[in-house]
C-alpha cells in the first residue's frame, strides 16, 4: 500500500514539478472523480450504466497511475452491477488515496 502512494505521489510530482499544492489540489480532484464513480456504480442497476462507471473509473486511475483504484475498477468490470464487494473494494482503494 505504502507503494501505491509513492508511485501516486511520484506521477504527480511528474506532472505539475515539485508544487505540493498543486499535488495535494490533484490528488483531491482523483478522490473526489473516483468518489462520484463510485457513487454511480452504487447507483447502477444495469450492465450498461455499471459497466460505463467502471470504465471511466479505471480511465481516471490510470491517468493518476493508482494501480490499487485501477484494480478496484477492474474488479467491478467482472461484477455484476451493485456488486458489494467491488464497491467495498473501490472504497478501500479511495481510502488509501486519501490516507
Amino acid at each position: 500500500m505504502a507503494y501505491e502512494i509513492g508511485a501516486l505521489d511520484a506521477s504527480l510530482a511528474a506532472a505539475v514539478g515539485n508544487d505540493p499544492s498543486l499535488v495535494l489540489e490533484l490528488r483531491a480532484a482523483l478522490i473526489d472523480g473516483a468518489l462520484h464513480y463510485r457513487d454511480l456504480l452504487a447507483r447502477s442497476r444495469c450492465d450498461a450504466n455499471w459497466t460505463a462507471a467502471a470504465h471511466r473509473l479505471k480511465g481516471l486511475a490510470a491517468s493518476f497511475g493508482a494501480v490499487t483504484l485501477i484494480e478496484a475498477a477492474d474488479l467491478a468490470l467482472q461484477s455484476a452491477p451493485g456488486d458489494p464487494v467491488a464497491l467495498r473494494k473501490i472504497q478501500r482503494a479511495v481510502d488509501i488515496i486519501a490516507a
